[in-house]
């Protein structure tokens, strides 16, 4: 099984990337994470996912684009 899951949305129009990157924490298997690329920050997806127990790391990268992690939250 593939541990990592990519969303690759750059360039889309909303709300695209948005239902793809939902559908895909829909089929998210345990030990799997997302990459979700995209080429703006996507501020409303954060609060989403710490409602929905998901933490996530943003890094933008060379071309400017933004590349999230996405991954259960651990629960301590």
């Amino acid at each position: 099984m593939k541990q990592e899951v990519l969303v690759d949305a750059r360039w889309l129009e909303p709300p695209e990337p948005m239902e793809k990157v939902l559908a895909a924490l829909d089929l998210l298997r345990p030990g799997q994470h997302i990459r979700f690329l995209l080429h703006r920050e996507p501020f409303p997806l954060y609060g989403m996912l710490e409602n929905m127990g998901y933490a996530h790391r943003t890094h933008m990268l060379a071309d400017g684009c933004y590349e999230i992690l996405i991954e259960p939250r651990v629960r301590a």
